[in-house]
Parts: structure tokens; C-alpha cells; sequence
């Protein structure tokens, strides 16, 4: 067994690789950080990603409700943003039974998607997961949400994505 003198670099060590562990997380991207998202690059512009993104959706037999343009809105206030869309899509054939069982679903619905564009001028979408819409979005509003509809929605989500940035 070491004496204490030898345990006390090894710890010194341990906290250095840990806080270098974290000072790597924290001068990471913003979005490479957040759980329960996924983003990827798309090989094209904002608008494209955007209109192959609602096709897909709509070729799913789903609905793409508005798109939210944050840069736009910005640019009336007299600011820069680079590009922020954010779509707003659904399935109201099933979402509209949940609604209509528990209201406050519609806080939180329909589900949404961000494409974006970084300060070199890369595009990306970003998604929440199939767990995290079960978790973060269902599971507040008393809705569980079982293990094969998580993996559906995930499945779903990363076909509209890849639709969309490929």
C-alpha cells in the first residue's frame, strides 16, 4: 500500500486531468454541451436546409407549421444575428389525443428544429432527441411516453435531419 506522501500526487493529478477535462467543456461550443440535442452539419445553405428539411416532414405525412426567423427579427430591431431559423413541425394525428387529455401540451408542442449558421459561415441543424421530447417535453405535462415511441421519435427526427443536411 502507498504511504500517504505517494497518494497525494496521484489525487493532485486526478484533479488536473479533471479540471482539465473541464475547462475543455466549458470553452467547447455552446451546442456541442447541451444534452439532449443533436446537431450536424448540413452541406448547404440555411434556406435549403430548410426546404428539404420541410419536405422530408411533409413527405412523413406530418406538418410543417411556421418557421421563426430570429436573424430577421433581429435585423428589425437594428441588430446582427447570423442566420437562426427555427421550424416548428408536427404530427397532429398523434398529437391531437395527448392535447386534448392534457392541455398544457401545447406549451411545449408542436416540436421544433434549429438551423443555423456559425461565424465561418457553416450550417447546421439542431434536434432534441427522441428521449429528451419524451423526457423534457411529455414527462412535465404527466405523459409517459413508453420505450418504442422514444425510439419511433428518435428514428423519425434523425431521418427529417438527415433529409435535410445530407
Amino acid at each position: 500500500m502507498p504511504d500517504s506522501d505517494q497518494a497525494v500526487p496521484v489525487r493532485r493529478r486526478g484533479l488536473r486531468g479533471f479540471l482539465a477535462a473541464m475547462l475543455l467543456l466549458v470553452s467547447a461550443p455552446a451546442w456541442a454541451q447541451q444534452g439532449g440535442l443533436v446537431t450536424v452539419p448540413s452541406a448547404h445553405a440555411v434556406r435549403p436546409t430548410l426546404d428539404r428539411f420541410a419536405a422530408a416532414v411533409r413527405e412523413a405525412g406530418w406538418v410543417v407549421f411556421t418557421e421563426v426567423d430570429h436573424a430577421a427579427a433581429a435585423q428589425a430591431a437594428g441588430q446582427q444575428l447570423r442566420p437562426r431559423t427555427v421550424v416548428l413541425f408536427g404530427n397532429p394525428r398523434a398529437g391531437t389525443a395527448a392535447m386534448a387529455a392534457n392541455p398544457t401540451l401545447a406549451l411545449d408542442l408542436p416540436m421544433r428544429v434549429l438551423v443555423w449558421e456559425d461565424d465561418q459561415g457553416r450550417v447546421f441543424l439542431t434536434r432534441s432527441t427522441g428521449e429528451d421530447v419524451a423526457e423534457r417535453v411529455f414527462a412535465r405535462h404527466g405523459v409517459a411516453v413508453p420505450p418504442e415511441a422514444r425510439r419511433a421519435t428518435e428514428g423519425m427526427l434523425a431521418t427529417f435531419a438527415r433529409k435535410a443536411a445530407e
